[in-house]
């Protein structure tokens, strides 16, 4: 018997035509194309223009065009303290180069490459990024970013975290 279920799951698979996505959406609208982009075609917008070369600087990779959550890469030419701010959408970063230090609630973690957070909406956050990092960002809706006392400034450039602030 259950030779002869497998046996008939096998032929109904084999003879059962894939014309469509399995996942695709009812009603004939058509699934969005994937995406394939390769670092060096990348554009990239200074995030601060005010700091000229200094400024970290965002690649926008995919945005949803129903939910507006976005994916992005961040990237700082020179050693950076992005002041205090809060997104309105729940935050992920991703290290995937350099040690960033991130902050919040009285709490500071060391991120390294690999390393993961999740930053929830309207959640207050600092971080401290050396120079060539590259941070991976999910958002689950669109990206914004509030600054508490205004965006970095030349002061900011270069600045490492207090050691004493725990």
């Amino acid at each position: 018997m259950r030779t002869l279920m497998v046996l008939g799951l096998a032929t109904c698979l084999l003879v059962t035509p894939r014309t469509a996505r399995p996942d695709a959406p009812a009603g004939g609208d058509a699934a969005p194309p994937p995406i394939f982009s390769a670092y060096r075609t990348l554009t990239w917008n200074k995030i601060v223009p005010e700091l000229g070369s200094a400024s970290p600087e965002i690649a926008i990779l995919h945005v949803d065009p129903k939910t507006q959550a976005t994916q992005l890469m961040i990237r700082t030419p020179r050693p950076i303290h992005v002041r205090k701010h809060w997104h309105t959408a729940n935050e992920t970063h991703t290290i995937l180069r350099g040690t960033a230090i991130l902050a919040c609630d009285g709490t500071r973690a060391t991120l390294g490459p690999g390393s993961f957070n999740y930053m929830p909406a309207k959640m207050v956050h600092e971080a401290w990024l050396p120079a060539d990092s590259l941070t991976f960002i999910t958002v689950d809706a669109a990206w914004d970013i509030n600054w508490v006392d205004g965006p970095p400034t030349a002061r900011d450039v270069g600045h490492s975290p207090p050691s004493s602030r725990r």
